[in-house]
């Protein structure tokens, strides 16, 4: 099935494309090289292949989850710039 100069014309026209003549017989070449692919895939026997979700099979690359000793709270604590009562004290960025 080929594509005609009118459909890539009505199509250019559609998504308000401002081609020239040139440029519309250019896409019409090109979809119908890409439409030809697709008949080449048609063609193609694949009676008894499973179908499957990816080409290649997938594994999972995430870590266990193993918990692991942190920092104590007084060091951190330490390193903050200000904290008052075990908590952060930080700039007011909104202001009433």
């Amino acid at each position: 099935m080929a594509i005609s100069f009118d459909e890539v014309q009505h199509v250019a026209r559609l998504a308000r494309l401002d081609l020239t003549e040139q440029e519309l017989r250019v896409f019409q070449g090109e979809l119908n090289a890409l439409l030809g692919h697709f008949s080449d895939l048609d063609e193609i026997d694949v009676e008894g292949i499973r179908p499957r979700p990816h080409a290649v099979s997938l594994t999972n690359v995430l870590a266990d989850d193993v918990v692991v000793p942190g920092l104590s709270r007084d060091v951190i604590f330490k390193s903050a710039p200000k904290s008052r009562a075990g908590l952060f004290v930080v700039p007011i960025i909104i202001e009433e």
